[in-house]
């Protein structure tokens, strides 16, 4: 039966109407639901349904109007798209069925579906593509539906596709929203650690910052590092945050593969247990009793190296956001680098502390030991001389009072600033005049010195350089030569300084000597290349010893 013009017109206001009411709700749960009880009503329909698709075109969801809770949960199972939906589904026109069960695509109703009989179906479309359709079933008050209520249907279909479309979007738009946020919350703490690992070389504070930092944004209730021993086989627990410390200490020691913390050292990727009462690979009892749930160990890498690695727990049954689990395998790799990089700066501090040591050791065996040394020749001849000439012997020991208060005054001035002032600012021709001047106060040989002009081509740190290694020298045939003669001689070439200092006493075996070389030896190759020169030695047994050394000189153009 056709409507009235009216009746039409009427029709066309109320759909006007519930369109309205249709674009004024974004929720597309409740939209589906609207959009089916506007079509039953405006059709007169005792059942309406609207089945969405997904992107790939198959039914994923289907709302419906008309059957009760009860109806719905006798059934077998809900429409999954066969037969007249699935007919609709890959059809651009209306569908209209006087009788369902007469038409060759039906295939039946699920066990328990309510009997149906005359049957409206319009696809939803957006464009060229499908979004849904609605369903219509049993006319109310004819027979089957008509020609207006394909039309009004149709109409009904047309703001349905642009309300779900706007909904779609404003979904889409939510969820771009929230990983905006995400994004943003991720790069709060990428940037808060990037922070602490870049404002520190202090291991304790870097592994404090990264810890707190992860436990905040994972919003855990623990967390600990354990890093990797230098026996690279045991997984030492050094740090500990959060609830429930007694638990997690009570087993703080792990070997690469045992546990948690030993199989992520192993297989160096992250693990996530999420039922730690039921797991086998987790061994630390006291933490389950604790009511811990949930675990996730990341390893801590420096390239290939592993470093150790870093867990959180939690009490919550949630499980750990994947995202989340990505982000923190990234923070893995970065800590792993600030930790490397800590250590490498502790180990650079502590090889700084021992060759200060060795300098110092150096300085104080090239000086003052040395004039200590010089001193005490000295005093042994003045006892010999005790007896047969008691003024020149009263005098060599008024030279050792003034050596041995030179060597107060020197080990003074080294407690102030760890350095001996013994060059000073004379010079190095005036520094070696000085050496030989005491070293025949406190020895019976002579010494001859060639070279009286001062040195002007040499840095500072050359000339001490060559002060200190004359002055071993010198000490080293007071000690050990028993010449009668030394030679000491500084001249130029065109790029180098030169140093030789010979003499006539014992000598001894130079092979042996580089197998069993001494501090003083030593002393002389260290010094001389640290200002980029060199050393040489040789010696004959009975015969004597010659240290030739030399430095680089700047030439002047």
């Amino acid at each position: 039966m056709l409507l009235t013009r009216e009746q039409l017109q009427e029709r066309l206001f109320a759909l006007h109407r519930a369109s309205l009411e249709l674009v004024k709700d974004v929720s597309l749960e409740t939209l589906l639901e609207r959009i089916v009880s506007t079509a039953c009503e405006q059709a007169g329909a005792r059942y309406a349904a609207l089945g969405v698709l997904d992107s790939e075109g198959k039914l994923k969801q289907f709302v419906h109007v008309g059957m009760s809770d009860a109806d719905i949960k006798r059934m077998a199972h809900p429409p999954v798209g066969l037969g007249l939906l699935g007919e609709l589904m890959n059809s651009e026109f209306p569908m209209r069925v006087p009788v369902i069960g007469e038409h060759p695509k039906s295939v039946g109703f699920p066990q328990h579906h309510p009997h149906m009989t005359s049957f409206l179906g319009v696809p939803i479309r957006a464009g060229d593509k499908q979004l849904g359709q609605l369903y219509l079933t049993d006319k109310v008050d004819a027979s089957e539906f008509n020609a207006d209520d394909e039309m009004i249907i149709q109409m009904l279909a047309g703001y349905a596709a642009t309300a779900i479309t706007n909904a779609r979007l404003y979904e889409q738009m939510k969820q771009r929203d929230l990983t905006l946020t995400r994004r943003n919350v991720d790069m709060g703490l990428l940037n808060g650690i990037a922070s602490a690992l870049t404002s520190s070389l202090e291991l304790d504070e870097i592994l404090n910052k990264t810890l707190g930092l992860v436990m905040n944004y994972m919003k855990v209730e623990a967390g600990d590092i354990f890093l990797l021993e230098d026996d690279k086989t045991t997984l030492r627990m050094v740090l500990h945050r959060g609830q429930a410390a007694e638990a997690f200490w009570t087993q703080n020691i792990f070997q690469v593969g045992e546990g948690y913390p030993g199989l992520v050292a192993k297989s160096r990727k992250t693990m996530i247990g999420m039922h730690l009462a039921n797991d086998t690979n987790f061994l630390r009892d006291a933490v389950v009793q604790a009511g811990f749930q949930q675990i996730a160990c990341i390893p801590l890498l420096s390239g290939e190296n592993l470093i150790g690695v870093m867990s959180v727990a939690t009490r919550d049954t949630e499980p750990f956001d994947q995202r989340s689990v990505q982000l923190l395998t990234a923070v893995g790799t970065w800590a792993g680098l600030a930790i490397e990089n800590a250590r490498l700066h502790a180990n650079a501090r502590r090889l700084a502390v021992l060759e200060e040591r060795d300098r110092i050791g150096m300085d104080l065996h090239d000086g003052i030991i040395q004039s200590i040394y010089g001193v005490g020749l000295g005093l042994e001849g003045a006892q010999l001389m005790l007896d047969e000439d008691p003024k020149t012997a009263k005098e060599r020991i008024h030279h050792a009072i003034d050596g041995l208060n030179q060597a107060i005054r020197d080990i003074r001035a080294y407690i102030l600033d760890l350095r001996p002032r013994q060059l000073g600012n004379e010079g190095l021709v005036n520094g070696i005049n000085r050496l030989i001047a005491e070293y025949r106060a406190n020895t019976f040989s002579e010494v001859n010195f060639t070279g009286s002009e001062e040195l002007q081509d040499l840095s500072h740190a050359q000339s001490l350089a060559l002060f200190h290694i004359c002055q071993e020298a010198l000490a080293n045939v007071a000690k050990h030569a028993n010449a009668k003669n030394v030679q000491v001689a500084v001249w130029t070439t065109q790029d180098r300084v030169l140093l030789e200092i010979s003499d006539d006493g014992k000598g001894f075996d130079v092979e042996k000597i580089k197998t069993s070389i001494g501090h003083g030896l030593a002393n002389m190759h260290t010094r001389a290349h640290a200002v980029g020169g060199e050393v040489d030695i040789s010696s004959t047994l009975n015969e004597g010893t010659t240290i030739l050394v030399w430095v680089p000189r700047a030439v002047r153009r």
